[in-house]
């Protein structure tokens, strides 16, 4: 009998244990759109996220939970209810990290751009097994499909490189004469953004020309962004294993939003935002745990 009440007491700790490695997060959120001249619209969203870890082990599991609609097994999208979103593992031995991917995000992109649609169940799961070594002041990676990333901090400056087949990527940042600036140059493609904060407004500029600051106004934070004209683009395939590629993009006028939010005492937060495209205000309340 005392070995039974010990090997319950030992069972009802461990139970506990693994509780308590579980965490749980999400956010929920309903909108009203006006939708300018257009008829108005309500809409909203909830999503949860479940976090296990077990020493240097985590797993993550993702849920849209609004019946709103999810992506099964084989990469379609299904409508009414409710639909996982992410079941990934990652964990790590010595030097070596192991990231599995169990499911099949199949990411769906839009006339905005995005991925393409990935296809098979067999494009988007798979694992990552990727070693990292530290020599000098660099690190050096490499995953099993090849790419190697070689990665430090020199004079302030972070650097990363990646060599791969579907084109290299090389990115720096630092922090210059009180300006966050960092560099992308992605198959030969290049985009950079500025950053700073000029009494006490935030301010970033993009290559792309688009402008946003950020700053205080009676409590409430407020974001002013201009987005500049975007010219149109064609599709650009993916290389399998490697590459999802791009969707076409759509020529689009320039336009600039205006959002006011904030945080309420109940845990909530409340924003109106308005579009100058299509004269429209949206009116939404968010809160996330």
């Amino acid at each position: 009998m005392k070995k039974l009440i010990a090997l319950f007491a030992v069972s009802a700790v461990a139970s506990t244990s693994a509780v308590a490695a579980i965490a749980l997060s999400g956010t929920a959120s309903v909108s009203y759109d006006d939708n300018g001249s257009s008829p108005s619209a309500t809409s909203y969203d909830a999503d949860l996220l479940f976090t296990g870890t077990a020493g240097t082990t985590t797993v993550t599991v993702g849920m849209d939970v609004d019946g709103s609609g999810g992506v099964n097994t084989a990469g379609s999208m299904t409508s009414g209810a409710m639909g996982m979103t992410s079941a990934t593992m990652a964990t790590t031995i010595g030097p070596v990290t192991i990231a599995a991917d169990m499911f099949n995000e199949a990411s769906i992109g839009t006339t905005d751009g995005g991925n393409l649609l990935e296809g098979t169940k067999s494009m988007d799961t798979g694992v990552t097994i990727s070693l990292d070594a530290p020599i000098g002041d660099a690190t050096v990676g490499v995953d099993n499909s090849g790419n190697v990333t070689i990665s430090g901090t020199w004079s302030g400056v972070t650097m990363s490189h990646t060599s791969k087949s579907a084109g290299d990527t090389t990115t720096a940042s630092a922090a210059i004469a009180g300006m966050d600036v960092s560099v992308t140059n992605k198959a030969g493609a290049t985009t950079w953004s500025l950053g700073t904060t000029v009494s006490g407004v935030g301010l970033t500029l993009a290559s792309s020309q688009k402008v946003t600051a950020t700053f205080g106004l009676a409590g409430n934070t407020m974001v002013v962004t201009s987005v500049p004209k975007r010219a149109s683009a064609v599709s650009v395939a993916g290389v399998h294993g490697t590459s999802h590629g791009t969707m076409a993009i759509s020529e689009k006028a320039s336009y600039a939003t205006v959002a006011i939010s904030r945080a309420l005492t109940s845990g909530a937060t409340l924003a109106a935002t308005y579009n100058t495209f299509d004269d429209s205000l949206t009116l939404k309340a968010s809160v996330a745990f």
